[in-house]
C-alpha cells in the first residue's frame, strides 16, 4: 500500500471534520447570543446549552487542527521485514474475523478511511492495541485484548 496517499486521504479526512465543526461551533454560537435564546425564566435553559454545545464544538476543532499539523508534519518511513512496528507503521493483522489494517500514528485515533479498497483504522501508540503492536515484527503471533476478550492475530506484514 502506498503510505504517502494513506496519509493525504486522512488529511483530505481531517480537513473535512474541521469544516464540519468550524460550521459548527458558528451555528452553535450563533444560537447562544441569539435574542430569542434569552431565557424567559428561570429554568430556561437554551442560551446556555447553546453555548456550552458551542465551545464543545470549538475544542473539537482545536484538537482536529492539532491533529493535521502533526499528521502535515509525519514523517513516513518504510519498514523492512524484520523492523519493529513503530510510528507511520502500516499492520495488517490476520485473526480469525479476518484482516485488518492499522496505521501507527501521532494523533487522529479512531479515524477510518477506506484505502486502496481495505479499511485502514488510525491507532496511536498510546492507545490499548497501540500498546499492544508498538515493538511486534512481521510474522509474529499475538494475543490481543479488544473488545473485551482476548483474540489471536499473526502479523502479516508491517509496511
Amino acid at each position: 500500500m502506498n503510505k504517502r496517499a494513506l496519509v493525504k486521504k486522512i488529511i483530505a479526512h481531517l480537513t473535512g471534520e474541521l469544516a464540519l465543526y468550524h460550521k459548527a461551533a458558528l451555528s452553535a454560537r450563533a444560537d447562544a447570543t441569539d435574542p430569542q435564546s434569552r431565557a424567559e425564566h428561570k429554568y430556561d435553559t437554551r442560551g446556555l446549552e447553546a453555548s456550552y454545545l458551542a465551545r464543545g464544538q470549538s475544542r473539537q476543532a482545536a484538537e482536529t487542527e492539532q491533529n493535521l499539523e502533526q499528521f502535515e508534519k509525519l514523517v513516513v518511513r518504510a519498514f523492512g521485514p524484520q523492523e519493529a512496528i513503530d510510528l507511520s507503521a502500516l499492520v495488517e493483522l490476520d485473526g480469525k474475523e479476518g484482516r485488518a489494517f492499522y496505521f501507527i500514528a501521532p494523533a487522529a485515533g479512531g479515524t477510518e478511511v477506506i484505502h486502496e479498497k481495505q479499511e485502514v483504522l488510525v491507532i496511536t501508540p498510546q492507545s490499548p492495541l497501540g500498546q499492544q503492536l508498538v515493538g511486534r515484527k512481521q510474522g509474529e503471533r499475538l494475543r490481543l485484548a479488544m473488545g473485551g476478550g482476548q483474540h489471536d492475530y499473526r502479523v502479516v506484514s508491517v509496511h
